[in-house]
């Protein structure tokens, strides 16, 4: 049996990405559009997606928004109308950023655009490295917040700094905020507030809200309206929207009422952690309701501990452990959500102790 499948507690994500069926999903997503009166789309167009659109749209502050399935095609469509609008092809990011780690180079292969790394690996992207580079780009895509180094946020000044800087200088700044859900609890901001800056937001459904996929694209009304046209170009418009939107929009709103709880929970199992020292938080301080935690052991060995524990107590850790940059050392990423915000304490602390039982021998 699949040792994960085999387990009744879960310390990481939500519910739904580790102990509902398919079954579970459908009916739950045939009950909504029941009772909903939900009608199919045709190609996007239709009363449910463009309400879910203006819903999303409106609460972040934005003209227009366009739901599609992946991040990565919204994305995509966004940089490269960014750079086709300022007639320049340099957009600047993040060393970490998804679109240099997790896509295969696609934009460098079929140059669509150069994407130019700047700034430090292990922090957020600072106004100092946009300052300091020295070519005209035509956007800055900042990751909200980064997940690659434990969903750090740079302080709330700086960002507003950033923003006020790409506006003067007519940089596009656009966010891959696929957890920008998590960044606005962290900053105690509300999603406008976060958003207002930006010329253009990529949202995810799938990560933080829990949907099966989508994800959505947020600008200016002409904008979304020419990224309607590249998403076509590019077959990311699918016949039937409907199963994607309905996951999303069914527990949106419970979601965001969650996340807050969420963060709150990070903020005290950081205070529980300070009982396990081996086990190290990044950053040192919660910033949203994700970190990394670090260990003193190789990934393949602190997988292998976590699969013991999840034989002995059935307890999941979490999904993958990788190497960290100094030797026998690792670190696994954990999402704070409705998993660990319903665990009652004792199993936390079993949990750990067994983590940091097994490190030490």
């Amino acid at each position: 049996m699949n040792l994960e499948k085999s387990c009744s507690h879960f310390l990481t994500h939500h519910q739904s990405f580790t102990s509902t069926s398919p079954a579970d999903d459908f009916q739950a997503m045939a009950d909504w559009c029941r009772s909903n009166e939900a009608v199919h789309d045709r190609y996007g167009n239709g009363e449910l997606v463009q309400a879910f659109e203006a819903k999303v749209s409106e609460l972040l502050g934005f003209k227009k928004a366009k739901f599609c399935l992946t991040g990565v095609a919204t994305q995509i469509v966004a940089l490269r109308l960014a750079c086709s609008i300022k007639s320049n092809d340099r957009v600047l990011t993040h060393p970490t950023s998804h679109l240099l780690l997790h896509e295969n180079q696609n934009s460098l292969l079929y140059d669509w655009f150069k994407l130019v790394r700047v700034g430090s690996a292990y922090r957020p992207l600072s106004l100092d490295a946009l300052q300091n580079y020295p070519d005209p780009v035509a956007a800055v895509i900042y990751e909200l917040p980064l997940r690659e180094i434990g969903g750090q946020l740079p302080a709330w000044e700086e960002l507003e700094e950033i923003k006020a800087w790409a506006r003067h200088n007519e940089v596009h700044l656009h966010m891959d905020g696929a957890r920008l859900w998590e960044a606005a609890a962290g900053y105690g901001k509300s999603l406008e507030e976060v958003c207002d800056g930006f010329d253009s937001v990529y949202v995810s459904f799938y990560k933080g809200i829990g949907a099966l996929a989508g994800a959505m694209l947020l600008g200016s009304e002409n904008f979304i309206k020419r990224a309607r046209v590249d998403m076509q170009r590019q077959g990311a418009v699918t016949f039937r929207h409907t199963p994607y939107v309905v996951s999303a929009a069914m527990q949106f709103d419970q979601r965001l009422e969650d996340i807050p709880k969420y963060f709150e929970r990070a903020q005290g199992l950081f205070e529980i952690l300070k009982q396990y020292p081996l086990l190290t938080p990044n950053p040192k301080q919660p910033q949203c309701n994700m970190l990394h935690l670090h260990m003193p052991a190789t990934a393949a060995n602190a997988n292998a501990i976590r699969d013991a524990i999840a034989a002995e107590h059935k307890i999941w850790l979490f999904n993958g452990a990788n190497d960290a940059a100094l030797p026998d050392q690792s670190y696994f990423e954990w999402y704070v959500g409705d998993n660990l915000l319903s665990m009652d304490d004792a199993v936390l602390h079993l949990a750990l102790k067994s983590l940091s039982d097994a490190l030490k021998s």
